[in-house]
């Protein structure tokens, strides 16, 4: 059996240019990074600018930025649990690190949505490594949760990751047509 013929290196060697012609695991690593920077400045923003439990409306009635610190999991789940929620975060990041580049391959846009998922548990993994939780700012009106821009990018990169694998045909079964 053959293996299909390979790509050829791009000939520029510029990052965006790369991207734009399919650097998988550069998209996976630049979305990561704009994630993570992102978080990173945020919260960091927040917590210099408002004290714990402050708010500042931003667009009166819908969302403004409240300052809150969560020691549990997503929703405030299983308070006080650090050490798993590192645990946890480290395994993840390990699959979508080994997994995330030989999917990237085949589809493009598993990129952008592992890259989603591993800016958010870098953003995540960092909070519980400095101050063991983590810090929550974005507040929408009728949603009973504030979270963080690490949050929003590891659930739109959840989603996006649906969407792909609900759009994904069936692989053929072995054997032929019927078998």
């Amino acid at each position: 059996m053959t293996r299909p013929a390979r790509r050829p290196p791009p000939t520029c060697y510029n990052p965006l240019v790369r991207v734009a012609m399919g650097g998988r695991r550069l998209r996976i690593g630049l979305v990561a990074a704009v994630v993570f920077i992102v978080d990173l400045l945020t919260k960091q923003w927040i917590s210099t600018h408002l004290q714990t439990g402050q708010s500042i409306q931003v667009i009166p009635g819908l969302f403004s930025l409240t300052y809150v610190s969560n020691a549990g999991a997503a929703f405030g789940l299983l308070q006080n649990q650090t050490l798993l929620f590192i645990a946890i975060t480290v395994a993840v990041i390990a699959l979508i690190v080994t997994y995330g580049r030989r999917a990237a391959r085949q589809q493009p846009l598993l990129g952008v949505a592992f890259g989603l998922q591993l800016g958010g548990a870098l953003g995540n993994l960092l909070d519980r490594l400095l101050y063991a939780r983590v810090i929550d700012f974005l507040n929408v009106r009728g949603f009973p949760y504030i979270f963080n821009v690490a949050d929003s990018a590891i659930v739109v990169g959840g989603i996006l990751f649906a969407l792909v694998a609900l759009r994904e045909p069936a692989p053929a079964p072995p054997g032929g047509r019927d078998a």
